[in-house]
């Protein structure tokens, strides 16, 4: 990351930056949609950057509608927060952050949490996996180890994760309450598409789902096997995964609450979705996954009412 960079020091530039990659073609309405009779505001009264719908009547900027929107932190700050997220191959810790850029640890954990958010899925993405393709699916248990914990001191919770990646293809990671043959299914059947051929360990959990699928191969681990016929069924792939998440969660994070471990989960899906781009493009496609995705403390209708 060039930290010389314009967009990291200058606010007027960091949003012109922002803008060119959420409105690459002009100001769009995030109320009604309207590109064409929409006019920039630059009386010495307007605010830097507003801009005026006028079939709507609404006034907007390039943060509205977004994680960003009605937040304080300077958009220089919040460039640099998508770049370091986006780089960071283990993630990088709100304390880190805040020492790095020079924020209280308050301001760095909100900026967190709000790029993990931007960094999730939208609700309308689709299963992947498809007739001839491959879906690994591996479950694994994120949390301390028992070996760490002080004499006297309780054995520290582990939660469950599943995590489903189609070879050479996208992958979806879930948080469960717990891995039964029920939250395995739900999980399984809104994720992967089943025309794919999935390929599992040999819990008892997936031998029924499995069968719903066009095929299904498992490796015996209980068994001490991990790759059969000829290298193709195997789920190192899924397990590679794990590997980065839990790196990231023990050497990063150190602990990780349950209640914010999908957005961690989300937030390692994400970089390696976009694992075939470089730092910049990577952090450009956080940019422009923030839209639709404002992160309030309660709920938006709930807060109107007040």
């Amino acid at each position: 990351m060039n930290i010389t960079d314009p967009v990291f020091h200058d606010e007027s530039k960091a949003r012109e930056f922002l803008e060119l990659q959420r409105w690459p073609h002009g100001p769009v309405c995030p109320f009604c949609k309207e590109q064409k009779n929409v006019v920039r505001l630059c009386g010495e009264a307007a605010k830097k950057g507003l801009v005026l719908c006028r079939p709507c009547r609404k006034k907007f900027s390039v943060t509205v509608g977004t994680v960003m929107e009605r937040s304080h932190i300077p958009l220089t700050k919040w460039l640099m927060g998508f770049r370091l997220m986006a780089s960071s191959k283990k993630g990088i810790s709100a304390h880190q952050m805040h020492r790095m850029m020079g924020i209280t640890y308050k301001t760095a954990w909100f900026l967190n949490h709000r790029i993990r958010e931007a960094m999730g899925l939208p609700v309308s993405s689709g299963p992947i996996g498809g007739e001839g393709k491959i879906v690994e699916v591996d479950e694994t248990f994120v949390g301390g180890k028992k070996k760490n914990v002080h004499k006297g001191k309780p054995e520290p919770k582990k939660y469950p994760v599943i995590a489903l990646i189609e070879r050479d293809g996208e992958m979806r990671v879930r948080h469960v309450a717990n891995v039964t043959q029920k939250t395995f299914r739900e999980v399984l059947f809104t994720q992967a598409d089943r025309k794919s051929i999935l390929m599992t360990d040999d819990s008892t959990w997936s031998r029924q789902a499995g069968k719903s699928y066009a095929q299904h191969e498992t490796v015996k681990h209980s068994l001490g096997e991990y790759v059969s016929k000829g290298g193709i069924s195997h789920i190192q792939t899924a397990e590679s995964f794990f590997s980065l998440l839990k790196r990231g969660i023990m050497g990063s994070f150190h602990s990780v609450s349950e209640a914010h471990l999908q957005r961690y989960a989300d937030e390692f899906a994400f970089r390696w979705n976009h694992r075939d781009v470089d730092d910049e493009t990577r952090a450009n496609e956080i940019i422009k996954a923030t839209a639709g995705k404002r992160l309030t403390y309660r709920p938006s209708d709930e807060a109107s009412n007040q």
